[in-house]
């Protein structure tokens, strides 16, 4: 009857896995059902929780240059028109270019995305219920799914073991097969349930900001007036840029020289 301890075990590992991933999934849904409620987002918020920090560094450059305070260049440089910061955000691109008032792309938009102001626009974005604390909670859910199936492996794994047993039983093969295959159900159509039921998290957006950055989306329209075009920016990131000069801009970013 070693078969039986082995059935014992397989149901404690589905049961573990699938209550914990209940109560991830209750304890998500709990956290997001007043998050965001009578929250209008601004455009900084809206490119954190769409594309985190370099967004949010992307869409102040981009209106830095829209309002001709910066010019940035098609060959990728960066450079100070007016040294008056308007918000914090401005004022930590202008100290991320330095004080020789020009720069490439690259640094400034990784110096700028590294700001305390961008690191407390996220914290009171959290707060708020809106963007994903860390890296643990964002995959409460998803590790939760990563353990039903494993679970759901393990319990096959044991199955093939009891059927393998070289030991006679009094019970019958297929309905060992049976037993085993009630705790794998179980796994399995958790999963299902999960897949259909539970709101993905986005790597920097909670559900309730994903609600929102959805409303900011349908909002925006095609007119070429600047805070459309902003706004497209930071729900969008740079490929909503209609500016040929400004989008070969930031084509530029990455592409570094090399000494």
């Amino acid at each position: 009857m070693f078969w039986v301890l082995l059935l014992l075990l397989a149901w404690a590992v589905a049961g573990t896995a699938c209550t914990r991933l209940c109560l991830a999934a209750v304890r998500t849904a709990a956290v997001d059902a007043d998050a965001g409620r009578g929250h209008d987002l601004t455009l900084y918020e809206a490119a954190f929780l769409s594309g985190g920090p370099a967004r949010v560094a992307d869409l102040t450059l981009v209106s830095m240059a829209r309002q001709r305070r910066l010019l940035l260049a098609h060959t990728g440089w960066a450079t100070v028109v007016d040294p008056r910061g308007r918000d914090e955000m401005e004022r930590s691109v202008i100290g991320a270019i330095g004080p020789e008032g020009q720069s490439r792309i690259a640094p400034v938009r990784s110096a700028a995305a590294d700001t305390d102001a961008v690191r407390s626009l996220g914290e009171g974005l959290v707060r708020a219920g809106l963007a994903v604390p860390d890296a643990a909670a964002r995959t409460t859910v998803a590790s939760g799914v990563r353990q039903v199936r494993a679970a759901a492996l393990a319990v096959l794994g044991l199955g093939v073991a009891a059927l393998a047993l070289p030991a006679p039983t009094e019970m019958p093969r297929d309905l060992v097969a049976v037993w085993f295959a009630l705790p794998l159900a179980l796994t399995l159509s958790c999963l299902a349930i999960a897949r259909v039921e539970v709101h993905p998290y986005s790597r920097w957006a909670s559900p309730a900001g994903q609600r929102l950055l959805g409303v900011l989306h349908r909002r925006v329209n095609r007119t070429a007036d600047d805070h459309s075009l902003l706004t497209s920016v930071a729900v969008r990131g740079i490929r909503a840029i209609g500016e040929p000069e400004l989008r070969a801009a930031f084509a530029h970013r990455d592409q570094l020289p090399r000494e």
